[in-house]
């Protein structure tokens, strides 16, 4: 995972902490630091109450056991990498959700190329049926790929696209299914009941809850991308976070935010364009390209 777009932030904090040891204007420089970066303000506030509780019990003075505290916290903070889930039962099913605009159709394309790599059998269910140019976008990813698609009109109901889906990918031994649902605003509360519809009828179909329930976020969105969060979580029993556009001008803080105050493990990052432009999210690598002095 590349986390050259963090650049500047995390070079600001490497200086501060290569510059001197632990103080208040330290800790000052370093919450405008994390606040920019789009970390919510409670969590920057135990991160440097933390600090200074540290400082004083273990009598920091090097910025290497400084810099060594942070990332023991915010490692702690990520948790363990969380793998997607696969059923032992075909197909999977991932359902991915989130509002318009953040890259959640080409996020269901570069995942159907992981799993094609990996010699799975992928069906891709169309099930944003409010916008004819989602559908099309769509289909126009299942012929780069060679991947099955199941479709309906315009308006038709998105439930019935996921249920017709499902049931084509066991009549054609598919292994995964990918299914795109309505960009819901979050804040509306009729299509957010309409994706409680969808995920009962995955549940009907397969006779299980769906495997994941992803919830595609973009990282330049900062506490917006919070507020979504908080608001799908509510309809959705998330599993997942999709984290797009890391290989933009976004600072990430959120991914921070995300993961301690609402507990949904991100799951997956997305670094470009490019339908192989997706990778696991590695924790460790994620905190030490935080805390890198360079």
């Amino acid at each position: 995972m590349r986390l050259g777009i963090f650049k500047d932030w995390l070079g600001k904090v490497g200086q501060l902490f290569t510059r001197r040891g632990v103080d208040e204007e330290l800790l000052e420089e370093l919450e405008e630091t994390l606040i920019a970066a789009d970390v919510n303000v409670n969590a920057v506030q135990e991160i440097l109450e933390t600090l200074r509780q540290e400082a004083r019990a273990q009598r920091l003075r090097e910025a290497d056991d400084v810099r060594a505290c942070l990332q023991t916290l915010l490692r702690g903070w990520l948790g363990e990498p969380a793998p997607l889930a696969v059923s032992a039962t075909p197909p999977t099913v991932y359902l991915f959700v989130g509002v318009n605009g953040v890259g959640k159709t080409t996020s269901i394309a570069k995942v159907a190329h992981m799993l094609q790599r990996q010699g799975k059998r992928v069906l891709l269910a169309a099930g944003d049926t409010f916008r004819a140019a989602a559908i099309d976008q769509l289909q126009i990813w299942a012929e780069r790929l060679g991947c099955d698609l199941v479709k309906h009109k315009e308006g038709a109901d998105p439930s019935a696209v996921v249920f017709d889906a499902i049931q084509a990918a066991r009549a054609r031994g598919v292994d995964f299914v990918l299914a795109d649902t309505a960009g819901r605003q979050h804040t509306h509360a009729r299509l957010m009941e309409e994706l409680k519809k969808v995920h009962r009828v995955a549940e009907k179909a397969l006779e299980r809850p769906p495997d994941e329930v992803l919830l595609v976020l973009d990282a330049v969105a900062g506490q917006n991308a919070i507020r979504q969060a908080e608001e799908f979580a509510r309809a959705l029993p998330l599993s997942g976070i999709v984290l797009t556009k890391l290989d933009s001008t976004s600072r990430g803080g959120a991914v921070l935010t995300v993961r301690k105050q609402l507990g949904i493990p991100i799951k997956l990052v997305g670094l470009g364009e490019k339908a192989d432009q997706i990778a696991p999210f590695d924790p460790d690598t994620f905190v030490e390209g935080l805390l890198a002095a360079e």
